[in-house]
């Protein structure tokens, strides 16, 4: 049935989880990561690459595919799915964050949030309602409802009123999604409540009472303190159900996912390593480096002596560097191949860990290895 979800497994010591979500498109095992495809594609890799390093589900952004092509054409298309060539499942956002991002260009009301295009300056008011209709012509197969975004700091007051408003559009968009034709698609709610904990409780409690197919974590990796964003998730999961999918939304290193996986978090997205890659930055099973530094002119091991990725098992560090500086377009897409490779491998390592019950003795490995000297890498 599609939006079960079933945990198979839990850590004796932490609050990790091992478990499967069904959807109309396959069965997701989490802890899973979400490569992000912001405008219905990763940057410089082929949908299919994606696929077959393993990668179950994708993120696609709904601010941006409404404003380019226009949802009206990828429905044309037959959905996202066909438009892209990418036969899994798709998360789609609601669009808050970006307009969160467009702080200029915005201004949050009752009904909505009316901004200007950073395209062209055109003008526009989304509102739930509004971002499931595009959601749908996306044919995404799980959605998010429209929240507001909290920016840090905030006072309680400022976070409490937009915890609300949160909470009325969650209410207005399960009204929408219960007088339409879903087809197995699943609608998550979105908690918020800035970075004071008893808002949190009360956003989770709330929306829990609505009853949603799984609940998001908002709000958070926005600028605040690590040690902050991790007591504001230990104030959330415990109020979500324990039988549907925790996602925390736009997060992040593979640290802050490992930490979140201790504390019951299934689902995670984040530009990290598609974006990083473009800039050189590469995560290996020893920490991350730039390949763009002189130390790797004459270095001729693979990225990751521990990677079997298409990369890895290919090229040297001296001739990445030398694509790098020579500003060869190849670059982007052979560390933006190993950056995924790396996520979805670590993502696996920490199911499998959790399966043959030693998840606490995989995390300990892992910060022991991060706090090692990288000299020498």
């Amino acid at each position: 049935m599609w939006g079960r979800f079933q945990i198979l497994k839990k850590d004796s010591r932490t609050q990790a989880r091992l478990a499967r979500l069904v959807t109309r498109r396959g069965v997701i095992e989490t802890p899973v990561f979400m490569p992000v495809a912001t405008a219905g594609s990763i940057k410089a890799v082929p949908p299919e690459v994606v696929a077959g390093l393993g990668a179950r589900v994708l993120l696609a952004n709904t601010y941006h595919l409404y404003l380019r092509p226009g949802p009206q054409v990828i429905r044309q298309a037959g959905g996202l799915h066909s438009f892209m060539h990418w036969p899994r499942a798709i998360l789609t956002d609601s669009g808050g964050f970006q307009v969160y991002s467009l702080s200029r260009f915005r201004e949050i009301l009752e009904e909505g949030v009316r901004f200007r295009s950073h395209l062209d300056g055109s003008e526009h008011l989304l509102t739930p309602e509004k971002s499931l209709a595009i959601q749908a012509a996306l044919d995404s197969d799980i959605r998010m409802v429209l929240d507001v975004c909290i920016p840090y700091p905030s006072s309680r007051e400022e976070t409490e009123r937009f915890t609300e408003l949160t909470h009325v559009w969650a209410e207005k968009s399960l009204a929408r999604w219960k007088t339409t034709e879903p087809k197995g698609a699943l609608l998550f709610g979105i908690v918020q409540g800035g970075m004071f904990a008893e808002l949190r409780r009360k956003s989770a409690e709330t929306l829990v009472s609505l009853g949603f197919d799984g609940y998001a974590i908002g709000g958070l990796s926005v600028g605040e303190p690590k040690e902050l964003m991790l007591e504001m998730l230990s104030a959330t999961v415990p109020y979500l159900p324990e039988n549907r999918p925790r996602y925390l939304m736009g997060v992040g290193t593979p640290e802050d996912i490992l930490e979140a996986v201790a504390r019951g978090v299934d689902m995670f997205d984040c530009v990290l390593p598609t974006r990083n890659a473009r800039r050189g930055t590469v995560f290996t099973s020893e920490g991350t480096f730039h390949i763009r530094n002189a130390c790797y002119k004459e270095d001729f091991r693979p990225l990751d002596p521990r990677c079997q990725c298409y990369t890895c098992r290919r090229y040297s560090r001296a001739y990445l560097r030398h694509l790098f500086h020579s500003g060869e377009l190849l670059i982007y897409f052979l560390l933006t191949v190993h950056n995924l490779s790396f996520y979805l491998k670590f993502m696996e390592d920490i199911r499998q860990a959790l399966r043959e019950g030693r998840f606490e003795e995989f995390r300990e490995s892992f910060h022991q290895r991060k706090e090692e000297n990288l000299c020498g890498m």
